[in-house]
Parts: structure tokens; sequence; C-alpha cells
């Protein structure tokens, strides 16, 4: 197991598609020793009816409740790594800008004040659009590692990038060691 021993803040955020997307990637940092700490993003958390499911699966998974805007941020500061996937435009554009209005975001900015990395996992309709300039300051920044993403619909939604979840477990592993795994475009 190549996680043992290893304490993760899985921040998620973004839509509901994007979202139970990313539950087997979990399962699979579970499966590989990593002990997970959910936290949803307050919106994420205010949502009802197919939120609830959603809670439900990350709470059978993780067997820890994702905590949400209200809850206490203290256990955050034993973790080794940030992952936020599905990461929202939203979330991009805060953090990128250093608005840090919730949860997820307090978490983050503890993490690079301890000098922890995190990685994003981008899921936005507009990266190649209004987000680009974000994306790009993210990119710059010491401690932020991306899972390699690439356009979702080039047709339909021309501005639309998404990170691809079967490089969540690599990212990982090599953000650990201070490297960004390539391609970061696919």
């Amino acid at each position: 197991m190549r996680l043992e021993g290893k304490r993760i803040t899985f921040g998620i955020t973004g839509s509901l598609y994007a979202i139970k997307q990313v539950i087997p990637q979990i399962q699979n940092l579970i499966k590989e020793g990593a002990d997970i700490i959910p936290i949803m993003s307050f919106n994420y958390c205010e949502k009802v009816r197919e939120v609830e499911e959603s809670i439900k699966t990350v709470e059978e998974i993780t067997h820890k409740s994702p905590l949400c805007i209200r809850d206490s941020i203290s256990e955050m500061k034993k973790s080794d790594l940030m992952i936020i996937a599905p990461c929202s435009g939203n979330i991009i554009a805060k953090l990128a800008n250093g608005i840090i209005d919730e949860m997820i975001l307090e978490i983050a900015e503890m993490h690079l004040k301890s000098e922890k990395n995190i990685i994003v996992g981008i899921a936005t309709t507009e990266g190649l659009g209004l987000e680009a300039e974000n994306i790009g300051k993210l990119l710059n920044m010491k401690k932020i590692f991306f899972v390699p993403f690439r356009q979702n619909n080039p047709i339909t939604k021309p501005n639309s990038l998404m990170y691809s979840n079967r490089y969540i477990l690599e990212t990982t592993m090599k953000a650990l060691k201070e490297e960004q795994i390539q391609p970061i475009l696919l």
C-alpha cells in the first residue's frame, strides 16, 4: 500500500456529476492505505436530495462524515496533503486570488502556510475563458499540483476543462515527492 500512513484532506466541490465521478478515486486512495478526511463545500452541503446520496456514499467509504463549513478544522493540521477535486471555477478563482470565505479555502490556506501540497482537479466550464487567468496563477504557485486535464467537450462547451479521474492516485504519489505529473495537458 503506497499511501500507508498518509492522511489526505479531500475537498469536494463542483457539480453533482463531477462529484459522483470522484468517489471511485477516493476508494482507490483508501485501498492504497490513505486516511481520507472528506470535506464538502458549503454550497454542496446545503443542497438537498441527490446530495444526500453522495454524502452517504462518502461517509460509507471513508467511515467519516464529510465536514462542512460549520465544522471544526483542527484535524486538518495533521493532514499530509490536500486534494480538491472536482475543483470548481469558483474555488479556483478564490484560491488564486486569496479569497478565503469557506472551509475548503480555509484548509487550503492552512496547507499552504504549513508548506503542504495541494492537488487541484479542475472542473469548470470557463477554464479556457474567464477562469484561464486564475488557472495560470495557480499553475505558477508553489505547492500547487494539478491532476492532468483536457477540454471537456470542445464542440458544445469550448471553454470547459475537466481533470482526468484516472490520474488522481498518480498525481498524489508525485505531489508527495514534490513533483508535478506530466503531461499536465491531455
